[in-house]
């Protein structure tokens, strides 16, 4: 409670109703600061140990096209290797020409994400931009056990996948 001063009453002091908020103005000033501090340091370098995927794979197509870059960079389509230039070709054959042919491609988990980025973007660059990623999955087993199973990872979409 605060109290004023009046001249004309004596030594009568009377209670004034205001509510001082230079006290809660400094409290909250001194929050923002920490806030202001503190938030840039939340945000550095988080670790997380994402989990593995359990969603059931997808149907495979009749005749699905694996393009697989193993850890010496090299590409296989199919069974057959390929040079990276006759790469457009050799897909354009081998789907007949339909630029919408899912393309599933492999890699192995040595191979650096800077070369998958590059495979994917030969296959934009050919028109093909319906990317299946294939991955080892773990699906659980009643017992508790983990059983691999190779799978279509996810759904990528090329264009998108290089910020277009």
């Amino acid at each position: 409670m605060g109290s004023r001063l009046r001249e004309d009453a004596g030594d009568e002091l009377q209670e004034s109703h205001e509510i001082n908020v230079t006290p809660f103005i400094d409290v909250m000033l001194v929050l923002l600061i920490i806030f202001m501090v503190a938030a840039p340091l939340a945000t550095v370098d988080i670790n997380v140990d994402l989990p593995a995927a359990s969603a059931t794979p997808q149907p495979r197509p009749d005749k699905p096209v694996y393009l697989t870059l193993k850890d010496d960079l090299s590409i296989s389509l199919g069974n057959d290797a390929v040079p990276r230039d006759a790469l457009a070709g050799s897909l354009d054959r081998l789907s007949e020409g339909n630029k919408d042919t899912r393309i599933f491609l492999r890699a192995d988990k040595m191979v650096g994400y800077g070369e998958l980025m590059n495979v994917m973007n030969l296959l934009r660059e050919a028109g093909y931009l319906k990317i299946a990623l294939v991955g080892l999955e773990t699906l659980g087993a009643p017992d508790g056990t983990a059983t691999p199973v190779t799978a279509p990872a996810a759904d990528q979409n090329a264009g998108q996948s290089t910020g277009e």
